[in-house]
């Protein structure tokens, strides 16, 4: 829009043969019934009134110095002029009603023509300081000035549904976004990165925009870019599409053509967009029309005319394209007109590239008939060799148990109620009436229950239940979730951590409580709300030391006033659980190196299958048991290694090291395929590990790469990967983290871990392939490919570093406090109770106590540990600087040593 009026200067050609404009073309399926509606000097920008029924747009006949407003009906005739013909005019568009128009003008500044850029710095466009937007009526009269902001204002189209008008302007330093009401008021700002952010268009119901943007790399990119800035010019060498909601969050980069891509605009359902580029033309002078899915897939051509299409933009109803184009002209006559062609839905052949093949990936694994990729279920086996086709597809050798593909190891996949299992109160069965949580201890408990609120004892929210109750050789009878009409449980983190039934459980047991029956019954007189539905018990790697029910309030009935009353109560809890364990497999190929000239050590890229199947306890939707889908935790992951190893593979003569791809099963339930791995594989000889897990959610075109600083040469690397996709990268910290470059790590192994943030439909069920940025997560596996491939022929390994503990930062306020371990997730061999260690952190508490890899953890101070879920409470109920005895298992016997907590994690 506006300055786009120097591309058609420069790709206008040369002499005056003309070809009928109605001329149906074999290469352009989706345009039919094409016409040409202007015919001299020239003409672009052409905008449909809303009702469908006029073209805005604007022209310059032959003689002129300035583009002028003028409005047409659809077939060419009775055009109208708009504007006054006064200074340059640019980005007409009609306003709700088609009764008024807005439009940029610099005619404030001067009546003549501003002067035009100087090309000697090359092709640029001009950002005249005089233009502001203005609103007029159809007929040209009563124009009213939106807009008085020093410097550039311009490029204004319009909302359908309020009026409200998007806007570049430089009014803060940048060329950005804004968005207006359309009287001019309440002006908001919609970007803020250094670059130019251009065109915007919203869809049909304003809840999206879709804009034109260039990110200059800091550097030389950057100087020039704002040096060009300064003098009221924009070097528009490369410009990508963008999306985002029409408040400007949440924006998400759609194309990475390398190319000059502009005017974009919404096909009407609003999932796919059209727009002007010069991509592949390598002269950057062929413009053509194409379409890609705001996903980044589908990228296909539209228009094959030789010369400019461009501008396009759909009628209301969606039937007609107008569009700018020179292709009536031969080479040679600087002319552009304005057309118009019915849009035909014709299935048009393409080639499959990176975005749609992660895209078909990822709906494939994230299917509600794949139930969530639960542990154990039939979805995860189907995953397994869904990922196992694609192995042999792409060509990579198998490199599993026995030959194959397929590494398998056992694991925990559903727990076992036991015939024996029961509770009675006050003598009568609770039959049908309660479950089991899944990390109940199995065991025959006997005694008086004790009500002790919602069983929350902390000293930092100054609320503790078990206070005068004495329920040491008791039954603790406890609320579930939290107390709602208690604001200090009205964020996020304390409900979920108060409201977690194996921390109820933990604090139970370190109150001396034998046993715990949890029933919804919140606190306060009156009717009680909807009842909660009965957890299902799922496996965990280990038992919360006591046995533990929920039980429905018609167990409690009867007993609950005497609860309450503090009245006796007989109660027995008999529970007896089987932890059913099934083979799982993590699906493996290699892809060899080829090079003449091959060096030991495998270069590993991996992802994790698995997720959470129906929800469960790890869900953050807790109470729906539905399928939880996965589509970015991580299908996203599994697509992405799939479309590396593709690349790796076509390549791989270039690769002095193999390169090992994993698809790993039970990341979810604790790293189990990961750990089994490295405790199964010589990992020790690996040259690197890269760990993708959710990299389908790209936003702002930053990706994280977590763990850079386990290797030194992994700034460089990453960094050049990244430069080259263009993406933005932020690299830094250990090698340590929720994910299975975990075990890898504390094997010795440098690593990465690719993630593009966290969302607020992580673990629910709402986590679908229609939200996939897919064009983001091919950059993703395109910068693993490169970082792969450059491990995989470097000469010289890279050079592990095991990161020390952060330092403590001051005096901030801290939640709980930290002990330097990294847990194997696995579990001790055998079944037996405590913490594994797979690390300790050097530096860290359990670093200077004198612990190391291999022990586990049974007791800190007064604490018993059974597991990795007592150790993160204890953390969070002691104090940083306290000193407490730990013991740990080594070899088979006890040793005892004094450690000393740290700093834990920081409030922000």
């Amino acid at each position: 829009m506006g300055t786009l009026r120097w591309i058609l200067v420069a790709v206008a050609a040369c002499a005056a043969s003309q070809k009928p404009a109605s001329e149906a073309r074999p290469d352009e399926a989706h345009l039919r019934e094409v016409r040409r509606l202007t015919h001299g000097g020239q003409n672009a920008e052409a905008y449909w009134s809303f009702d469908g029924k006029q073209l805005s747009f604007q022209a310059r006949a032959a003689g002129e110095q300035c583009d002028r407003i003028y409005r047409m009906k659809p077939d060419g005739s009775d055009s109208v002029a708009v504007s006054s013909g006064k200074g340059a005019t640019t980005c007409a568009y009609f306003l709700p009603g088609d009764q008024e128009l807005i439009y940029a003008s610099t005619h404030l500044g001067a009546d003549a023509c501003p002067p035009r850029p100087d090309l000697s710095k090359g092709y640029v466009w001009a950002i005249y300081p005089d233009y502001d937007i203005f609103k007029v009526r159809a007929d040209g009269s009563g124009i009213t000035r939106l807009t008085d902001a020093p410097g550039y204002d311009a490029e204004g189209t319009v909302c359908a549904r309020d009026g409200s008008i998007v806007f570049t302007s430089v009014r803060d330093g940048d060329l950005d976004l804004y968005r207006m009401d359309r009287d001019g008021k309440n002006v908001r700002r919609l970007t803020n990165v250094p670059g130019y952010d251009g065109g915007a268009f919203f869809n049909a119901d304003c809840s999206k925009i879709v804009w034109r943007a260039s990110r200059p790399k800091p550097g030389p990119e950057m100087d020039e870019y704002k040096a060009l800035l300064r003098e009221g010019l924009v070097k528009p060498g490369q410009l990508e599409i963008w999306v985002a909601n029409s408040d400007g969050s949440d924006p998400v980069q759609v194309t990475y053509l390398g190319a000059a891509s502009f005017a974009p605009s919404f096909f009407p359902d609003s999932k796919r967009i059209i727009f002007s580029s010069n991509y592949g033309d390598p002269a950057g002078r062929e413009f053509d029309l194409w379409a890609i899915g705001v996903d980044g897939t589908g990228l296909e051509r539209i228009t094959a005319a030789p010369g400019f299409d461009g501008f396009p933009l759909f009628s209301p109803d969606g039937k007609w394209l107008a569009f700018s184009s020179n292709r009536a002209f031969a080479p040679g006559v600087r002319q552009t007109d304005v057309y118009v062609a019915r849009w035909a839905d014709a299935p048009a052949p393409r080639a499959e590239d990176a975005p749609d093949r992660i895209l078909r990936n990822v709906a494939w694994l994230a299917d509600p008939a794949r139930e969530g990729r639960g542990l154990g279920t039939a979805g995860l086996d189907a995953a397994g060799a869904f990922i196992e086709d694609r192995f042999r597809e792409i060509g990579l050798q198998p490199a599993g148990d026995a030959g194959g593909y397929r590494q398998t190891f056992d694991a925990p996949v559903s727990v076992r109620v036991e015939p024996a299992t029961a509770v009675l109160i006050d003598g009568a069965a609770a039959a049908g009436t309660f479950s089991v949580a899944g990390f109940s201890a199995s065991g025959d408990i006997e005694g008086e229950a004790v009500l002790a609120g919602y069983g929350i004892s902390d000293t930092g929210l100054a609320r503790d239940d078990y206070a005068g109750l004495d329920v040491k050789g008791r039954v603790a009878v406890v609320r579930r979730f939290v107390p709602e009409s208690d604001p200090k449980f009205a964020a996020k983190d304390p409900k979920q951590r108060f409201g977690d039934l194996r921390f109820k459980a933990w604090v139970a047991r370190e109150h001396g409580a034998k046993a715990l029956v949890v029933v919804d019954w919140p606190e306060g007189q009156g009717e009680l709300p909807g009842e909660a539905r009965l957890p299902q018990p799922r496996p965990e790697t280990s038992d919360g030391g006591i046995p533990v029910v929920i039980v429905q309030r018609s167990a409690l009935q009867i007993a609950m006033p005497r609860l309450m009353a503090r009245q006796p109560v007989p109660i027995r809890v008999r529970v007896a659980l089987t932890v059913e364990r099934k083979p799982v497999f993590n699906v493996v190929g290699r892809i060899p190196a080829r090079a003449a000239d091959k060096l030991d050590g495998a270069v590993l890229v991996g992802a994790h299958y698995d997720h959470l199947g129906m929800g469960g306890r790890f869900s953050l939707a807790p109470d729906r048991h539905e399928v939880h889908p996965g589509a970015d935790d991580n299908a996203s992951g599994v697509a992405a290694i799939l479309e590396t190893a593709r690349e790796l593979a076509a390549g791989s003569s270039e690769l002095r090291r193999d390169v090992i791809v994993v698809a790993f099963a039970g990341e979810e339930t604790g790293l189990l395929g990961s750990t089994h791995f490295t405790r199964s594989m010589a990992v020790q000889g690996l040259a690197g590990m890269l760990n993708l897990d959710m990299v389908g959610r790209m936003r702002g075109n930053r990706l994280s790469v977590l763990g850079s600083e386990s290797a030194v040469e992994w700034a460089a690397i990453a960094g050049a990967a990244c430069n080259e996709a263009r993406v933005e990268c932020a690299l830094g910290g250990d090698g340590y983290g929720p994910s299975d470059q975990t075990p890898f790590y504390g094997a010795g192994v440098p690593v990465l871990h690719f993630f593009t943030g966290v969302h607020s439909d992580y673990h629910k069920p709402s986590d679908v392939p229609g939200l996939i940025n897919a064009g983001g997560a091919a950059q993703v596996a395109r910068i693993v490919a490169r970082v792969a491939q450059e491990v995989g022929r470097r000469e010289q390994r890279l050079g592990y570093r095991k990161v020390p503990a952060p330092a403590p930062q001051g005096d901030v306020r801290s939640f709980g406090a930290s002990l330097g371990t990294i847990p194997d997730y696995a579990g001790p061999p055998d079944g037996q109770r405590g913490m594994l260690l797979a690390d300790v952190r050097p530096g860290g508490a359990a670093d200077l106590a004198g612990m190391r890899r291999g022990d586990i953890l049974i007791r800190l101070g007064k604490h018993d540990i059974a597991g990795v879920e007592d150790l993160m409470f204890v953390l969070n109920s002691v104090k940083p600087g306290e000193t407490v005895r730990a013991v740990v298992l080594r070899g088979g016997k006890e040793v005892t040593m004094e450690a000393t907590f740290q700093e834990g994690r920081r409030s922000r």
